[in-house]
């Protein structure tokens, strides 16, 4: 009897580590909602590693401002930073600021946990390899961001709102 591929891999590793106390205020179940997103994304077409592993950073502005200075030459806090990881395993890491998601949000209309929700779906992609530099690389991203939101019953952020990542 053979198995398939998708039945032998073992679930990914996905960390969530909370920072910033206010994101426990967005939803009971986020860091479950976070989890499932993140998995979604691993599951498009991911093949290697077998189980991917990664952490998220749920964090304060000051703490992606930071690193935003420290690693991209940019004081300014934005609302996702990813960091991928050299290879093997371990895909890297992500910092989402929660004052920043949750002000983006409301001027979008829209509720932050859909907004933080694709803000972690954009940068589980980036540390996949996906980049939105191009217009070529930025509409592949786009569409693949809106296919995995939409099997999740998140509206295209793109249509409406402009770009939002």
């Amino acid at each position: 009897m053979s198995r398939t591929v998708a039945a032998t891999r073992a679930a990914p590793s996905i960390e969530i580590v909370v920072e910033d106390k206010n994101w426990r205020s967005l939803a009971k179940d986020l860091r479950t909602q976070i989890r499932q997103a993140a998995k979604l994304v691993l599951s498009y077409g991911r093949t290697e590693p077998a189980r991917p592993e990664l952490t998220i950073l749920l964090a304060t502005d000051e703490r992606v401002r930071t690193l935003n200075r420290q690693y991209r030459g940019k004081d300014k806090a934005t609302n996702v930073l990813s960091f991928p990881a050299a290879s093997g395993a371990y895909l890297g890491d992500i910092a989402v600021a929660y004052g920043v998601t949750v002000d983006e949000a409301e001027k979008a209309g829209k509720p932050p946990v859909q907004h933080a929700l694709h803000l972690v779906v954009h940068g589980v992609l980036h540390l996949l390899g996906y980049d939105h530099q191009a217009p070529k690389e930025a509409e592949a991203m786009e569409s693949l961001e809106t296919d995995i939101l939409a099997r999740m019953g998140i509206p295209d952020p793109y249509r409406r709102h402009g770009r939002a990542a």
